[in-house]
Order: structure tokens, then sequence, then C-alpha cells
């Protein structure tokens, strides 16, 4: 492997200001707000975070025939699996995925998917020289974390739909209760209601498992916020 490694990130820049906190060992790192601005730079890459590929299997193709290039997907609302079979390729360069959701992105362990168990050596090697530990989690929709917490989530708004509680209150018990850094709409806040519901959707997709319906308070204010962005 590398000692020092040139990594490109695509995302939104509103993720870049956790990644550098996250990530500081001494690389050098091209960030990048969309996949035009990064086909040059592949060629002397070894590293490749890529915040949208969940959404865009098709991109799957840009590294493809990258033999020893190492994609790091955020694989929240796919699994690994779904993402390969979406995209109708064969892979020469070696896929992980991991949770890099606002807040869950710069703790010390990074949440990390195989898509094949063979890969765990290059995992274990490329997270050493990254500078982080990592857990890995079954390839699935919503890993862990994000799971967990989206359904608290829906259950919360399911909780001020009925007049329970106040918002305030809610964030309030889960923070005293359950000792979170933050409650569910806080939390909500950080995230961007946009991730929870869209994973919301792929998990009850995937499940059919009635934890994971969408509370109709929360898609109310999902769509009136989406067409508020329009």
């Amino acid at each position: 492997m590398y000692s020092k490694m040139q990594i490109v990130v695509v995302a939104p820049p509103e993720i870049k200001p956790e990644f550098a906190l996250k990530f500081t060992a001494p690389h050098d790192y091209i960030f990048a707000t969309d996949y035009n601005q990064i086909r040059n730079n592949l060629k002397e890459a070894q590293v490749v975070f890529d915040f949208f590929l969940s959404d865009n299997p098709d991109r799957l193709r840009l590294y493809q025939d990258r033999k020893g290039l190492i994609i790091f997907c955020q694989a929240v609302t796919s699994s690994l699996a779904q993402l390969v079979y979406d995209a109708q390729t064969e892979l020469a360069c070696t896929l992980f995925g991991f949770n890099g959701w606002p807040t869950f992105l710069n703790r010390p362990y990074l949440e990390v998917t195989m898509l094949k168990e063979a890969d765990k050596p290059i995992l274990q090697e490329i997270c050493a020289q990254l500078g982080t530990e990592y857990l890995t989690v079954d390839d699935r929709v919503g890993m862990v974390t994000p799971r967990v917490l989206a359904m608290i989530i829906n259950e919360a708004f399911y909780t001020l739909q009925e007049n329970t509680a106040t918002t305030a209150n809610i964030d309030f018990a889960m923070k005293l209760g359950t000792n979170y850094p933050y409650g569910p709409f806080e939390w909500t806040e950080k995230i961007g209601l946009g991730n929870i519901y869209k994973l919301l959707e792929a998990l009850y997709a995937d499940t059919h498992d009635e934890r994971y319906k969408i509370c109709p308070l929360l898609k109310k204010k999902y769509l009136q916020e989406y067409q508020g962005a329009q």
C-alpha cells in the first residue's frame, strides 16, 4: 500500500469540515462537488470517498477498471450488493461502504461495510493509513447506527403528531434518558430531514417492517421542505 496517498473526496461542500476533522493523516486530499471535477484526478488517486454513489450507481463505471483503487461509498440508503447489481458492472476496484452522515463521520470508529469478506485485510491496512479505527457491520440498507436513529426519529414524530409532548420535551427526555448527544429533532436538523426520509423510505421498501413506515407528520414536513427548496 501507500505511505502518502492521493485521496479524492466527492461530496457536498458542507461535508468538508467534518471530513477534515476526521481524517488528519498527511495525505493529499482533493475535494470535488461533482464527478466532472474528478475525472483527471482519478488516474493518480489511490482512494476515493464518494458521498453520491448510492444515488448514482451508474457512476461505478468511472471506477470499475481501476485495479488497486479503493472506493469508500457512503452506503446508508443502499447495500453495496444492490449498488453493484444496479450498476450492472464488474469491478476491478475494491468497494467498501461507510456511514458518512453528518455527526457520524467524525467519530473514533468509522462504520464500514464490505462487499467481499476477502477484502478484510485491505480494509484493515487502508484504515490504518487513514488513521482511523473502524467497525464492520452487515451489508444492508441503513447499516446499524443510521437505521436505529432513523427509527427513533420516526417514533419521535409519531409522538409529536399525537400531541403527547413538544419537540423540546422529547429532545430533553431522550438526552436525559439515553445520554444521546442530541435529541431526535436536534439530530434531524443536523443530519437533514431529507436524509432521514430517504432512509426510512429505503428501509420500508427493503423490509416492509412497520417500524420504518414513515410517520405522516414527518412526510408532511419533508414535502414542505422539499417544495420550499424548489
